[in-house]
C-alpha cells in the first residue's frame, strides 16, 4: 500500500532566478499531476510547504517559489544536485476536459500564473484543443516579472494583455487586471467560454465582480485559491474554510463555491 503523506527524495535538476523573490526549481520525479494539482515539498527537519506545479515534463516537474517563510528560506539555498522531499499529487486541477473547444480566458496576477503555467502550455502546444485564448497578466511592477520567455512565446499564440499597476513599460499597458476585463466580449461567445482567476485574494474577489458586471456568468468561472494545506490529505484542518477542506475540494474551485469561500 502507498502511504499517501510519506515523502520521496528528488534530485534538484536546476535553478532559475525568475525575479527579485521567485526562483524555479526543476525536481526529477515520475510524478504525473493533473494542470493546477499541488505538490508537498518539504525539507527534514525544517517543514513543508505547498506548492503548486507550474511546469511538467517527462521525469520532472517545476515549481515556482516565492521566498516568504522558513521552509522556502532553505530551499533557495538549494542548488542543482541537491535534494528536495516532494509528496503529492494534491487536490482538484482544473478542468482542462471541460475547456476543450471553448473561448478561454486566463486573468492572473503576480505569481498566479505559476498554477496556471502548464496549462497555458498545454494550450499553446495543442491548437484547437480550445478556440482560442485571451490571457490577461498583471504584475505590480516590472520586477515582479516571471516567465519573461514564456510571455513571449504566448503572446504569438494569443491574445494577450499584459499589464503593471503603476509602472510604465513598452509594450505593456498600465493599470490593476479589472481596468481590461471590458475587452473580452462575453456578449458574442453565448455560452461557449471559461474564465480561469488566480492570484491574490483580493484580486480574485475584485476580478470576480468585475467578470459578473462584465456579463461573464458565475458558473463559467474557475479560481485557484492559496491555503496552509500543512496535510494535504483533510486531516489537520489547517485550510478548512466553513465546510470546505481547500486541499481535498479544490485548490480549483468553480466561482458559485469560490466566492462564499470567506474566512
Amino acid at each position: 500500500m502507498i502511504n499517501p503523506v510519506q515523502p520521496n527524495p528528488c534530485k534538484i535538476l536546476s535553478v532559475k532566478k525568475e525575479s527579485q523573490h521567485e526562483w524555479t526549481y526543476r525536481v526529477a520525479t515520475d510524478a504525473k499531476p493533473e494542470h493546477g494539482q499541488f505538490m508537498q515539498l518539504s525539507i527534514p527537519m525544517i517543514g513543508e510547504a505547498p506548492i503548486s506545479v507550474s511546469a511538467q515534463g517527462d521525469g520532472w516537474l517545476e515549481f515556482t517559489i516565492r521566498n516568504v517563510g522558513k521552509v522556502t528560506n532553505v530551499i533557495f539555498e538549494k542548488t542543482a544536485g541537491d535534494t528536495l522531499f516532494l509528496r503529492g499529487p494534491y487536490g482538484k486541477g482544473w478542468p482542462v476536459e471541460q475547456f476543450k473547444g471553448k473561448h478561454m480566458v486566463v486573468i492572473t496576477g503576480g505569481t498566479g500564473l505559476a498554477p496556471v503555467r502548464s496549462m497555458l502550455n498545454f494550450f499553446a502546444a495543442n491548437p484547437g484543443y480550445v478556440k482560442d485564448v485571451t490571457l490577461i497578466c498583471g504584475f505590480k511592477n516590472e520586477e515582479g516579472i516571471v516567465f519573461h520567455s514564456e510571455l513571449e512565446t504566448w503572446k504569438s499564440k494569443f491574445k494577450t494583455i499584459y499589464a503593471l499597476d503603476n509602472d510604465t513599460k513598452e509594450g505593456w499597458r498600465t493599470g490593476m487586471v479589472t481596468a481590461f476585463v471590458k475587452e473580452i466580449p462575453f456578449d458574442q461567445w453565448g455560452d461557449d467560454y471559461a474564465v480561469v482567476v488566480v492570484g491574490p485574494p483580493p484580486m480574485m474577489k475584485f476580478t470576480g465582480l468585475e467578470l459578473i458586471k462584465c456579463n461573464a456568468k458565475a458558473e463559467n468561472i474557475w479560481m485557484s485559491f492559496e491555503r496552509k494545506m500543512s496535510c494535504a490529505v483533510g486531516k489537520c484542518g489547517h485550510c478548512r474554510i466553513d465546510e470546505v477542506y481547500v486541499c481535498l475540494d479544490g485548490p480549483v474551485f468553480p466561482y458559485t463555491v469560490a466566492r462564499d469561500l470567506v474566512d
